[in-house]
């Protein structure tokens, strides 16, 4: 890949837009911008915890044959009831499905069954997104072929994503159900993305580099903006107002193309509110996430 840099008498070697390497760098790690990281995610697996210790653990079921590919089942007490499949962040190389149990009481408070699946790192993976994307749209394609085994309706079947699995979430919405998995184009009736990466050519520029084996198939394959006419679902996106600079430009960007292509697409700005403080947010009824969640599946925050 030729990068196309410019030079500035401040900054050098500009690599992209405006920014200079460094700064680069540091607008693809939110750890830069969020110095309370370490808390929220003390929080998260806190209130996890004490969700499960309430609601009873998941099942766990596979969805393939290797030992991480399994997810999480948080099964509401209402029948034939709607699905929400929740991807999960960390930057590509962490995260798991039980830190994020603490979104399971609200979706089964409204009568909505919670999925998490887990899946390989992306170093586990020798540095491939394309093993992270097929594993996570392969759990996708489980869960709607398997809802009926857990109580839920096919037909009624939502995707969530945030961070990294916002991006993942980006894959699945751009996916070829039909030509890949033999079902029907529109098994995901609507889609959250938030603070999400809709394009993979500055990350690849980027210290992400290091441990992600990124190529010409990948950055083509694996960036939703460039797929857009894959799209057949209503897309909620969103960002926070104290996110890097690029997750907020990647948000606006993606949203701004799938409305120019004349899809169904909201956005939504959280003013105050940090990349991590965005995740927290998808968990609760009257955050700015959980209720963009509950509208997308049309049921009122009543229902809770």
């Amino acid at each position: 890949m030729k990068a196309e840099a410019k030079e500035n008498a401040t900054k050098g070697r500009l690599l992209w837009l405006d920014m200079n390497q460094q700064e680069l760098d540091d607008a693809y790690d939110q750890a830069v911008w969020a110095p309370n990281r370490e808390h929220i995610a003390t929080r998260r697996r806190l209130a996890s915890e004490r969700a499960i210790a309430r609601i009873g653990p998941p099942r766990r079921v596979a969805y393939g044959p290797t030992e991480i590919e399994k997810l999480d089942i948080y099964k509401t007490k209402r029948a034939n009831a709607p699905i929400m499949i929740f991807i999960h962040g960390g930057a590509w190389k962490g995260g798991a499905a039980k830190d994020s149990a603490y979104m399971a009481e609200m979706y089964l408070a409204a009568g909505v069954n919670f999925v998490i699946p887990d899946f390989v790192s992306v170093e586990n993976a020798g540095g491939s997104l394309m093993t992270m994307a097929d594993q996570v749209r392969r759990a996708v394609a489980w869960v709607h072929k398997n809802a009926a085994s857990f109580g839920g309706d096919p037909n009624r079947l939502y995707l969530s994503g945030h961070s990294s699995g916002g991006h993942l979430g980006g894959c699945v919405v751009i996916t070829d159900w039909q030509k890949d998995f033999g079902l029907p184009a529109d098994i995901i009736k609507g889609a959250l993305l938030i603070s999400g990466i809709y394009d993979l050519k500055p990350v690849r520029l980027s210290k992400r580099s290091r441990y992600v084996n990124f190529d010409d198939a990948t950055e083509q394959a694996l960036s939703a903006e460039r797929h857009i006419d894959m799209i057949n679902m209503p897309l909620i996106v969103a960002h926070g107002t104290l996110e890097t600079p690029e997750f907020q430009r990647q948000s606006r960007e993606f949203t701004a193309a799938v409305k120019a292509a004349g899809k169904p697409v909201e956005f939504f700005v959280g003013e105050g509110f940090n990349h991590f403080e965005m995740q927290e947010t998808m968990g609760n009824p009257f955050g700015l996430g959980g209720r963009a969640a509950l509208e997308l599946m049309k049921l009122k925050l009543g229902d809770v």
